[in-house]
């Protein structure tokens, strides 16, 4: 089974991808392209979500609360804090396209810790990573220091052109804490500009996962185990919203023991 998976078109429903389709446990990932007026729906049973404004303006209403209108930057690339709801597991949502917008909807196994509340604008600050051409930016949405969900880690990367991101390698795939977590994930990507493309590996040391995609706006990748590098071409930035879960809400990872001399 291949890890890319391509937009099942240009609008509306876009991706959707349940743990039983990836093939694992944890991570469920939706992703919506909608015109202004439309509206999509959902009931989360035992999931809990996070739902990221990606692009656009969206009047939510979720667990029993009108949350108004949600949304401010138009294109991704802008860069700035994104507009999100966390909604806890047994609730309904719904969104209204007050603009056209793109909603991703981030689910994973909810246990009824933590209540509906707003994640960000507020609170999160574009924050660089690496240096030379390892350098990225953050967009950190419910990373494991925010107490704001059972399961979910959440978060943004901007990563310039000509640069590599989620490198040096590193892995996040067995239970075995404080050393390493196990940890699904998916890679929802962007290009800047759009015709673009990155370069995405997935593999493991003893060679019996390598797979090597190139994406294209709007990919999606699933990382179920093994080290996942990805890299911006010359001339394009790269955009992704991570989405990770598993049985410990703790991110944990090992380098690949042949470049693990490039770690900080």
């Amino acid at each position: 089974m291949s890890l890319l998976r391509k937009p099942l078109g240009t609008s509306g429903l876009v991706h959707d991808i349940a743990p039983e389709d990836a093939g694992w446990t944890y991570v469920g990932f939706k992703l919506y392209r909608l015109s202004p007026g439309e509206s999509v729906s959902g009931s989360l049973g035992s999931n809990e979500a996070i739902l990221v404004m990606v692009e656009g303006k969206a009047a939510i209403r979720a667990a029993g609360t009108d949350w108004g209108v949600l949304g401010e930057r138009m294109d991704v690339f802008e860069k700035t804090p994104p507009h999100c709801l966390y909604i806890p597991n047994d609730q309904d949502w719904e969104a209204v396209a007050e603009t056209p917008c793109t909603l991703a909807v981030c689910l994973a196994p909810g246990k009824s810790g933590h209540e509906a509340r707003r994640l960000g604008p507020d609170g999160i600050t574009l924050t660089q990573r690496g240096e030379g051409s390892n350098t990225r930016f953050i967009n950190n949405i419910a990373m494991e220091d925010a107490d704001v969900a059972d399961s979910l880690l959440v978060t943004e990367v901007f990563t310039p052109a000509g640069h590599w991101s989620s490198y040096p390698s590193h892995r996040h795939d067995e239970d075995r804490f404080p050393e390493i977590t196990y940890l699904e994930e998916t890679y929802y990507h962007r290009l800047n500009p759009d015709q673009g493309f990155g370069v995405q590996r997935v593999y493991t040391e003893d060679g019996a996962l390598d797979e090597t995609m190139a994406v294209k706006s709007h990919d999606v990748v699933l990382v179920p185990r093994g080290h996942h590098p990805c890299g911006a071409p010359h001339g394009y930035e790269m955009y992704y919203l991570n989405v990770m879960a598993g049985p410990l809400r703790k991110w944990r990872f090992v380098a690949d023991p042949d470049h693990a001399w490039l770690m900080p």
